[in-house]
């Protein structure tokens, strides 16, 4: 599938892309992630721009979420989900690795944050999972569309996928962080981390965290536009630690 064609030089727009008069343009799409210390490239913030409009055209069917409007998709979505990129390419930078890393993007949905994540760091390899075959199928469309070839797309139950372990496992809005880590705890390779998109600080769900997924730190995120607190929870998996008795 080719790559979506570029908004600027007089090349035509792709079909139901925003334009330069939306508040979800080329120009503050890239002007605001600059805010959040990511260098996007020209095609980076084309892919980005394609993939918000798929997630409108679709959700006009099939209902994938309830934000719609460019402005609302600008910010609840692509700005909320880059503002994690940083964060996590600071951590893993400095840690011993070894290849590519690879992520599970944990009951993705309308594919976030994995679609933003795999088009903002391309040397990333994920899989995004999730329960529901026609948001699977959104999934499968964006990623032949939008010429993503880092990442796969899985229709399973989390806890009965037969996947290899990933060093990191990322959701959002999902679950709590004790369902979260119960349920993706056989994804997860042994000193790998968890990394939840949280709004308000989950103070009482750290507490109820199992034993074994240790508590790295919560990084209070500042999303441009958005007047709505945001926090990224990370945990990791002790190496050597039981998984989890299953609840009565």
């Amino acid at each position: 599938m080719a790559a979506p064609r570029s908004l600027s030089g007089g090349t035509p727009t792709p079909r139901g892309s925003p334009t330069d008069a939306s508040p979800l343009s080329a120009h503050v799409l890239q002007e605001h992630a600059s805010t959040l210390g990511l260098g996007l490239g020209a095609q980076q913030v084309e892919s980005l721009l394609a993939y918000a409009a798929l997630l409108r055209r679709w959700n006009r069917v099939h209902n994938l979420t309830a934000i719609d409007s460019d402005a609302d998709l600008l910010t609840h979505h692509l700005l909320d989900c880059l503002a994690i990129v940083r964060p996590l390419q600071e951590h893993f930078a400095a840690l011993p690795q070894s290849g590519t890393l690879s992520f599970l993007d944990a009951g993705s949905g309308g594919g976030l944050p994995g679609i933003p994540l795999a088009i903002a760091l391309p040397e990333w390899r994920g899989t995004l999972v999730d329960a529901v075959q026609k948001k699977c199928a959104f999934l499968e469309q964006a990623r032949l569309e939008l010429g993503l070839p880092n990442i796969a797309v899985r229709h399973a139950r989390l806890e009965s996928l037969p996947l290899a372990a990933s060093g990191l496992v990322v959701s959002r809005a999902f679950a709590s962080l004790d369902d979260f880590v119960r349920l993706t705890w056989a994804l997860l390779e042994p000193g790998g981390y968890w990394a939840a998109m949280k709004g308000r600080q989950p103070e009482a769900e750290l507490a109820q965290v199992p034993a074994g997924a240790e508590h790295v730190g919560t990084i209070t995120l500042r999303v441009p536009l958005l007047d709505e607190q945001r926090h990224l929870v990370i945990l990791r998996k002790a190496p050597g630690a039981p998984a989890p008795a299953r609840r009565p």
